[in-house]
């Protein structure tokens, strides 16, 4: 099972939030997943995440998007 550490939008039109969490790359966006460990704001630039949550799937072979590859190094979550 490939496992990817992503986001899932849950907010309105035209004013979008975002989810970090750990989901089988096989599910849709907006559907399944395993552990939620954070959430990003775009509008106001806000991203709180669980360092040690993210280094820990990271560990077990979880592969982050290119944009939460971003997120988790601004954060300090990942070495740059």
């Amino acid at each position: 099972m490939a496992v990817k550490i992503r986001l899932k939008r849950i907010g309105a039109k035209k004013n979008p939030f975002y989810r970090i969490v750990v989901a089988d790359a096989r599910a849709p966006r907006d559907g399944r997943f395993i552990e939620e460990i954070g959430n990003y704001d775009p509008m106001s630039k806000k991203c709180v995440v669980d360092g040690e949550k993210a280094q820990e799937w990271i560990k077990k072979g979880a592969q982050p998007t290119e944009t939460v590859r971003a997120l988790l190094k601004k954060n300090g979550a990942i070495e740059k």
